[in-house]
Order: structure tokens, then C-alpha cells, then sequence
């Protein structure tokens, strides 16, 4: 965003001097009546305990209908309609926050001994999303996300999504063009659409929500377009809704389910993208959404103000419910300047009468010090390849999509994550609250995940039925492409470690040159509603070293070893009542078939060589399932610099040698790298993980 300049001149005109007098106090008492001028509070950031009906407005949405099925949209073209640029970028957020120890680095003895010896399981399902160009949108960063459905997984990118098969990884549907889904609808939600996507899967109601934000050609950032499916099947119907949310810049939306209203948080700037505003909360009204009928939002009036850091709402997993009447919850990213902490706001809804909801701050569980990742120049994270100047965007004043809510019975958790600097590096700073609606709020576990001299950030959190918990995130150094990892741990594991160790779901092959440093700008890690035990993760990478050409990966995998949660029994949906017909015959549900497949091990898990080099030997066993009898072509990737791999043979149909020559230039370390195997018509991926080890003594 371009930034208009003023004439010092200016301030020196009787008539700007007296505005500028009557504006500061105004805003002074603005401050006083929302609760966020600093001397109310010393923790609390954001709404006063007594905040009640007087900061609520009201809005509708301006046009809905009900879109033509998705799988007769002609596709746009790959090529896109817009030139190649940057995506909107998002205004730098004020840091206050004040540089400190940080005493929750998990344990270097836990992380030594993962990485030699990770548990954490390799993929089930693992292949490519949509690539650049992508649709419509010649831009970088693609801010990939998505969702899983009971039969479908659906990746959303800037500007396009796509629809697979669940079971196989197989496209469905696209990619197309996000503004697509709007095809007659008319306005900015059709010709303007701009990014910042977000796609949700409501398992509650077993439908899809689509969104992104738009505005006119030239103009701030002012609507949310948001599309509800009609049923469970991603390629079909959407209910489609334009919200006009006000003038100013309304930026990086997120949004949640929960049982009540579809939440969203926004970061708010003036409408020249100048001056950050605050965060604001929305609720839509999820009933008249799922039913088609003419929709409104509620939320505070405006942005809570200059002084308060982002928030996200917390987004609902698994079959359990809130407790009864529980309010929405939001939690702050911990960028104060004092008493740095997770505020906890409180967004009570009532969209039969307005004037009863209300916003306020619940509560301040304080956060562990930490360091801010590039809090000023903001790219600073290194590649292999590339200079300095393209280093890529940290983002280390938020925290990241999504805040995973999960209700357990006995005590409910959010589960979120942010990047930050440890031991001269980017760290995945995770935590989880507890009991975030009832209280007392606390912080029942944080750690920052910095293993080693790897920057690893851009992360996203989950946790599934049993209570175990994935990150996902981007990987990289000067010495490495960007990869995608995820690390992991079991509910049963020590409090603030992440006990299983990381896996490598996709490593790329080459770095980001220019794009504005841009990355990111967030990933997702979302949970199979269906065994509410699966985790599903996509996040971008580079194939080879160039501007404007990354990827996406999408991948899939379980901790969990006992038997799943129940499916959660959909919400009830308005619906017109049919004229009864016979019931027809049962036919008999033939068993499927399982189909071809094949997966990857190595032993030893870990071989060290000695400080002169030499070699390491490993054996990959090739294992194949549902009759799949093809060879299968490996591959190593990951390998430090001095190290090379061969396998023999290659192709392999059962095992392979794996010999992996080490030089004595090779720097001393601990050393994870992948092996990928592919085979099979259509051709299958899969993928597992090992360790060198090059001594620090012959």
C-alpha cells in the first residue's frame, strides 16, 4: 500500500492545530470508553469487564442467492487475468513488545534425541496442490489452507481452490478461480475478489464455507465474501453473501465455526493502509446462512484500537460441543510491551436482539518471554541459493491460523501457535489454554520448538480426539531450500515437548528469489471430522529457484492408535418437507476393493559417520499393499552439503540399497533427510525419514 506523504507545513496552520486538539481528545475518550487507554489496565487489552450494548453495530448482507452448481463453472484460465504481482500486503502491525529470555526452549536433550531417533509417522496421503500461476491471481504469497470433508479435501490458494479425493488425493474439481464461486453475483465479490482466502469445513452442519475479502478496483480492502454450501459435496451448490463491513482497510480475515455464528477476525487500517486501527471481531449469522436466507453480522464498533495486537476466534474441533450458551472465544497474540500475555476476550451474540451481545476481555493468562522474530525489518529469513535480500517474510507479530478449539468433557483446550527468535533463529512458539469459556483461563503448556540451527516458522496447530498435537510448518536456512515439516506429540508425552519428534512431508528443490520476500502468509492444520484422529496439513514450497513459481503440498497423517471418535451428528438445517415416495429396496453396500498402494521404510533409523566422512549404509524396504506390484523410482533429498546418495537398485520392486557417502568437508551435525519413493499408474508418492550422523570426533 502506498503511503501518502503530508507537508510539514501543515502543522504549523492555526486551523490543522485546533482539529488536531479536538481529534486527540475525542480519541482520548473513545479510549476510556472501550477499556484501551493504557492506565485503565495493566494486563487487560481490549474491552472493559462492564462493556455491554453501546459499542455494538449492526450489519446485512447487501445481496445473497444461491450460486449454479461449482462442477458446471467453466474453469478460468491457468494463466490468470491479473499481472504478476505481489498479493496485498499486509500493513505492518506497531510492536511493543520488549525482547526477554525465553524459558520455555524445549529441552535440548528432547529435541537431540528426536531428531536421531524421531517417532513421529511418516504420511499416509501426500501430493502436490495447486501451483503457480495459480487462477486468476498471478501473486505471491499463495496463502495456502484448506479443510477435509467426509469424502473430499479442499486447498484454497490466492485466488483459486481446488477440490480431491479424500481417500486417493486424486482431483475432483479445479483448480478455479475463488471470484468464480461468485459467477453472477455480481459487485466486488465477483469482479474484485482479492485474496486473503479462508476455507472451513462446518462438520457440525456437514458443509463447506468459502471466503475471501474484496473491494474496489483501486480502493482499501471494505467487504468479506462468504459462500456456505448447500450440502456436504465441495462441487456442488453455495449459499453466497456479500458483507459491506465499513471504509476503512479491513485486512487478513480469519475466520471459525462455532455453534452460534461464524466468527472472523480482522486486523483494521485506516483506508490507506497508514495506520493500524486494532483488531475487530465479526459474527455472522450461521442459521440464515445455512439456510439461504438474507444474513447479518454483528461487532463491536470499529477497531478496538491502535494499542491491542491481533486475535484470532477460536475454531471448533471434534463432535463435542461447547458447553450450553458459551460464548465465542478470541485470543490475543502476546505483544505487550508489559505483562506480555494471551488476552482472552469473550464475544456473547444475540442476533434476535442486537443490542444484548456483547465483547469483552475475559481474562489475561500471562506468556512466557520471548524473543520477536524480525520485528523490523520482517524478512529475515535465509535460503540456499539466494542473497540475503531475499530472504523471506517471518511474520512475528500474530499468531498464526488457526486457534484450535476442542471441548475434551472434563476441561476444554485451544490449541495455537507463533513464529519467534531463538538461539539466532525462527522457533515455533505453541501453547494450549484451558477451560477458555467457563474459567479460570490458564496456560496449561508452552514451549518454543528450536531443535537446532533450522528457522522454522510459518506454523499451524491442531490437536485430535485423543489430545495429541501436530505443527506443521515451513523449514529453511542458508544451507537449505524451504521445506515442509510437521512435528508432533502424544497427549501422553511430557508437558511443553514435543515428544515424537519431526517428520519431512515435502522438502523443495529450490529457493524464492524477489516476490516482495513474501511467504506464507499462513498455513493450515486442520482434523479429519470423520475418525477426528487424521491430521492434514498444506503449506507452499519452491520446486526450483525462481520468482514467482511456488507450489503446495498437501499431506495427511495419524498419531492416534486406538479407536476413533464418533462421527458428530450434523446440525439440523431449515429445509422445505418433501412429498413422501416408497422406500426403496436396500441394496446391499458391496466392500471396497482396496486399491494399489505401496510405503516406505528405512533401517537403521540413524547411522554416524565419523568426523573424516566415509559412508553410511541403509536398507529402504518398499511395502506394497492392495495388490500393487510396479517399481518404484527413489529418490534423497535433505542431505547436507559434502553428501551425496545411490541407491542400488533403482527402480526397486522390494528393497533397496541405500548408500549415502559422506565428505570430510561435511560439517559436523545431526542430519534428517527423505527418501521418495514413486511408482504405479496413476502414478503414488510416498515418502519416509532417516538420520545421518556426522561425528564430531574420528
Amino acid at each position: 500500500m502506498k503511503k501518502k506523504s503530508v507537508s510539514e507545513s501543515a502543522f504549523f496552520s492555526p486551523r490543522f492545530l485546533v482539529g488536531f486538539i479536538l481529534c486527540l481528545v475525542g480519541t482520548v475518550l473513545a479510549l476510556f470508553g472501550f477499556g484501551l487507554f493504557p492506565g485503565a489496565s495493566a494486563s487487560a487489552q481490549g474491552p472493559n469487564q462492564n462493556q455491554g450494548s453501546s459499542g455494538v453495530e449492526v450489519g446485512a448482507s447487501y445481496h445473497n442467492d444461491v450460486s449454479p452448481p461449482m462442477r458446471d463453472i467453466p474453469g478460468w484460465p491457468a494463466a490468470g487475468l491479473k499481472p504478476q504481482h505481489e498479493a496485498n500486503e499486509n500493513p505492518k502491525v506497531p510492536y511493543r513488545h520488549k525482547d526477554s529470555a525465553d524459558p520455555v526452549i524445549q529441552k535440548t536433550s528432547v529435541s537431540i534425541r528426536n531428531m536421531v531417533a524421531p517417532n513421529v509417522p511418516s504420511p499416509i496421503l501426500n501430493f502436490d496442490g495447486i501451483p503457480f500461476p495459480g487462477v486468476a491471481c498471478n501473486c505471491a504469497p499463495p496463502d495456502p489452507n484448506g479443510a477435509a470433508g467426509k469424502t473430499q479435501f479442499v486447498q484454497i490458494v490466492n485466488e483459486g481452490y481446488q477440490v480431491f479425493d479424500k481417500a486417493t488425493g486424486n482431483s475432483v474439481l479445479g483448480p478455479n478461480s475463488i471470484a468464480s464461486v461468485w459467477t453472477g453475483f455480481g459487485g466486488v465479490c465477483e469482479t474484485s475478489g482479492s485474496g486473503d482466502p479462508v476455507m472451513l469445513y462446518d462438520h457440525l452442519a456437514d458443509r463447506w464455507i468459502i471466503s475471501q475479502f474484496a473491494g474496489t478496483s483501486g480502493g482499501p480492502i471494505t467487504d468479506e465474501c462468504v459462500a456456505v454450501s448447500t450440502t456436504a459435496d465441495a462441487t456442488g451448490t453455495y449459499n453466497r453473501y456479500g458483507f459491506h463491513l465499513g471504509s476503512n482497510f479491513f485486512d487478513y480475515p480469519k475466520l471459525s465455526v462455532w455453534p452460534d455464528a461464524y466468527y472472523m477476525s480482522m486486523n483494521v487500517f485506516s483506508a490507506t493502509g497508514s495506520s493500524y486501527l486494532g483488531p475487530q471481531a465479526f459474527a455472522f449469522d450461521r442459521t440464515k446462512m445455512l439456510a439461504g436466507l438474507p444474513a447479518t453480522f454483528i461487532s463491536p464498533t470499529g477497531p478496538l484500537g491502535s494499542s491491542i495486537d491481533p486475535f484470532l476466534p477460536a475454531d471448533l474441533d471434534g463432535p463435542t460441543l461447547p458447553p450450553s450458551g458459551a460464548p465465542e472465544t478470541f485470543v490475543g497474540f502476546p505483544g505487550q510491551a508489559s505483562n506480555p500475555n494471551y488476552t482472552t476476550y469473550h464475544f456473547h451474540v444475540d442476533f434476535a436482539t442486537p443490542a444484548n451481545s456483547t465483547f469483552t476481555t475475559f481474562a489475561s493468562p500471562p506468556a512466557a518471554g520471548f524473543t520477536a522474530l524480525c520485528p523490523t525489518t520482517r524478512a529475515c529469513v535465509p535460503q540456499a541459493g539466494v542473497s540475503s535480500r531475499n530472504n523471506l517474510d517471518g511474520i512475528g507479530d500474530r499468531l498464526m491460523f488457526r486457534a484450535a478449539y476442542r471441548n475434551f468433557g472434563a476441561y476444554e483446550s485451544v490449541v495455537s501457535n507463533y513464529s519467534v527468535s531463538a538461539g539466532g533463529v525462527a522457533g515455533a512458539r505453541w501453547f494450549e489454554l484451558r477451560n477458555v469459556t467457563a474459567g479460570p483461563v490458564t496456560v496449561y503448556q508452552e514451549s518454543t520448538y528450536q531443535p537446532d540451527t533450522t528457522w522454522r516458522w510459518m506454523g499451524s496447530a491442531a490437536m485430535d480426539g485423543q489430545g495429541n498435537m501436530a505443527i506443521g510448518f515451513s523449514a529453511s536456512s542458508s544451507t537449505i531450500n524451504p521445506q515442509v515439516r510437521y512435528a508432533a506429540r502424544l497427549a501422553t508425552d511430557p508437558l511443553n515437548t514435543l515428544g515424537q519428534g519431526e517428520a519431512h512431508l515435502f522438502d523443495g528443490t529450490g529457493s524464492q528469489s524477489g516476490t516482495g520476500n513474501r511467504w506464507g502468509d499462513y498455513s493450515s492444520m486442520s482434523i479429519d471430522p470423520v475418525d477426528d484422529t487424521t491430521f492434514w496439513y498444506t503449506n507452499e514450497y519452491y520446486s526450483s529457484t525462481s520468482t514467482f513459481n511456488w507450489r503446495t503440498r498437501i499431506a495427511s497423517f495419524k498419531l492416534a492408535s486406538a479407536a476413533p471418535t464418533p462421527t458428530p451428528t450434523p446440525t439440523p438445517v431449515p429445509t422445505p418437507t418433501p412429498t413422501p415416495t416408497p422406500a426403496p429396496t436396500p441394496t446391499p453396500t458391496p466392500t471396497p476393493t482396496p486399491a494399489p498402494d505401496f510405503s516406505l521404510s528405512v533401517t537403521p533409523s540413524s547411522v554416524t559417520v565419523p568426523r573424516g566422512g566415509g559412508t553410511a549404509s541403509y536398507t529402504v524396504t518398499i511395502t506394497p499393499t492392495g495388490g500393487f506390484n510396479s517399481p518404484v523410482t527413489l529418490s534423497v533429498s535433505g542431505l547436507p552439503a559434502g553428501a551425496t546418495g545411490s541407491f542400488s537398485p533403482n527402480p526397486a520392486t522390494g528393497s533397496s540399497a541405500l548408500t549415502i557417502t559422506v565428505s570430510s568437508s561435511t560439517a559436523r551435525g545431526t542430519y534428517p533427510f527423505t527418501v521418495t519413493g514413486t511408482g504405479g499408474s496413476p502414478p503414488l508418492t510416498r515418502t519416509t525419514t532417516a538420520t545421518l550422523i556426522k561425528a564430531a570426533r574420528k
